[in-house]
């Protein structure tokens, strides 16, 4: 093969790879600027009511977001669960809120599988040469790079009730938005101009408040699971942002605030 060849070869390549970023940027952009059908959008008007407190130019932007997590997610459906249109539109309209106004995308996930309700994981312990398995229910789980795994009956009535302050769906895709820096540790990829320093003092001073409090068997307004870790701390604060955040921002101004530069949203003046 000669050179000329080769080098015609190598080019004909970029040339393709370079269409093919282009192509997909277009239509990324395409979806991105896209609109849900009416009857798309009463389906996540009812089974996500709180898109309807957002301001217009976020629904607006919360749309073409769906559309573009629905091309890109496959759900598939476990223990012989059947995904539905419904199925998708909540769980995609719920995962998009934390991004809606941020310049990060979900750009490895691929997969989010659904079962029917509470699944059984296993982890295995180690007790000196012995290893022990067990298993206990769970309601989701978010892997690095994907998949996501939820319980279907969770994720429905987390995004039915949107003041409860429990909401699975938002709670793994926050680990999602976390893992994005590389670590899922409770430090994501911050804003452009958002100081580490604030970050990190207004999380470390609610989290210890939140441990202190659970230990003392005292009521908390982020969920108690929160306490286990500075990465579930991270998660359910994102929950309680988004369901009780008249609350949050009365009891803690400072996370509130962080939070707020985070996501771009603002979501106590949405009603």
């Amino acid at each position: 093969m000669t050179p000329w060849i080769i080098l015609g070869i190598a080019l004909l390549i970029a040339a393709l790879a370079l269409f093919r970023r282009y192509a997909k940027q277009r239509k990324r952009k395409s979806l991105l600027a896209s609109s849900l059908t009416a009857e798309q959008r009463a389906v996540v008007e009812k089974l996500v009511p709180l898109v309807r407190r957002l301001p217009a130019p976020v629904r607006a932007a919360l749309e073409g977001k769906i559309n573009l997590f629905l091309d890109q997610i496959a759900f598939r459906g476990q223990n012989g669960l059947e995904v539905t249109d419904e199925m998708r539109l909540s769980i995609a309209a719920q995962a998009c809120l934390l991004v809606v106004n941020s310049p990060v995308w979900y750009d490895t996930l691929r997969n989010v599988l659904i079962y029917p309700s509470a699944f059984l994981t296993h982890r295995n312990t180690h007790d000196g040469h012995l290893v022990h398995e067990n298993s206990h229910a769970t309601l989701g789980e978010s892997w690095a790079r994907g998949p996501v795994i939820l319980s279907w009956d969770h994720a429905l009535h987390g995004g039915l009730d949107a003041d409860d302050g429990h909401n699975v769906v938002i709670h793994e895709f926050a680990h999602q938005l976390d893992g994005l820096s590389g670590h899922t540790n409770g430090i994501p990829l911050l804003r452009k101009g958002q100081a580490y320093a604030g970050w990190e003092s207004a999380m470390l001073a609610a989290f210890d408040d939140q441990v202190q409090r659970v230990e003392n068997g005292e009521r908390t307004l982020i969920d108690p699971y929160g306490a286990t870790s500075h990465q579930e701390f991270f998660a359910e604060a994102i929950v309680t942002f988004f369901e009780r955040p008249h609350a949050m921002r009365d009891q803690m101004p400072a996370l509130y605030e962080q939070l707020a530069t985070l996501l771009a949203l603002d979501p106590a003046r949405w009603d």
